[in-house]
């Protein structure tokens, strides 16, 4: 299971729950521990201590987490485009956000994380595939008013709820590109100089999920870092992390099981891939 281009999850073949939980143990009981003992590289030793073990309250998560809670509990019913196969979860077209919400929303732990990111490695141009109703956007854009943030998501009465909490944010530094990925991708891509940080949510399938990596490798740089969605959900999201962990561009990944994350330095002369415990 993944999520189309309006964000709403799809059938692909997801591992069964039983499957989930058993990897995640295997996850859990194998992975260097979030402490950063027994990391050798100094590069993830630094990102474990200042990123994924950064416990502040940044002023943006009080603004942001109380839209969240706004969308899960509006029952107000929508009609979206379903650009995708449908969705396994919520099979119609006209659906409650709460519902839509609860399904696609990138939960607070991880949109944290990928705030910290952006903060503490200082992207100036963000992409994000997968806008959905624009939480992960706003905790994106908020690491750096200056930063530029392009977001594109499928659903055009989803996107218009996303732009809504735009404003109510304050965030004017968003350019939230709408309609299918199909049409609109490529171009956008393609006007932009650099892809400084990448979080790929937007199409939970591997040939889809390969050809986003492809078509943004050619705008990464050595400072450049992708973070790809739900890459243990699925056999082909799984075979696609393998793929990209082992394209000859990729110099460092790191596993965090629900994300991964991916980096291109030359500073690393040898690949290396880790676990990490989050």
């Amino acid at each position: 299971m993944g999520k189309n281009s309006s964000g709403i999850l799809i059938t692909t073949r997801m591992y069964s729950g039983f499957q989930i939980v058993k990897k995640y143990l295997h996850y859990y009981i194998h992975a260097k521990n979030g402490k950063g003992h027994g990391v050798h590289s100094p590069f993830v030793f630094d990102f474990i201590i200042h990123v994924l073990n950064d416990k502040k309250t940044y002023d943006c998560y009080k603004q942001i987490e109380p839209l969240r809670q706004a969308l899960l509990q509006d029952n107000t019913v929508i009609e979206i485009e379903d650009f995708g196969a449908g969705s396994a979860v919520i099979p119609y077209r006209k659906r409650k956000i709460n519902a839509i919400a609860k399904s696609s929303l990138k939960n607070k732990k991880f949109a944290k994380l990928l705030f910290r990111i952006a903060k503490y490695y200082k992207a100036e141009t963000i992409i994000e595939l997968g806008t959905s109703f624009g939480i992960t956007t706003c905790y994106l854009a908020c690491a750096d008013k200056n930063a530029e943030i392009y977001t594109f998501e499928g659903s055009k009465e989803i996107a218009k709820i996303a732009g809504e909490n735009f404003n109510k944010a304050g965030l004017k530094n968003i350019k939230l590109i709408r309609g299918n990925f199909d049409e609109t991708f490529l171009n956008t891509i393609n006007a932009v100089k650099k892809a400084g940080l990448v979080f790929v949510d937007g199409n939970h399938r591997k040939n889809a999920t390969l050809d986003y990596f492809f078509h943004l490798l050619k705008k990464s740089r050595q400072d450049s870092i992708f973070v790809f969605d739900d890459i243990h959900w699925s056999t082909g999201m799984e075979e696609a992390w393998k793929q990209i962990q082992e394209h000859p561009s990729v110099t460092l990944t790191i596993d965090l099981f629900f994300i991964g994350l991916v980096f291109f330095s030359l500073d690393f002369k040898v690949k290396q891939h880790f676990t990490i415990r989050f």
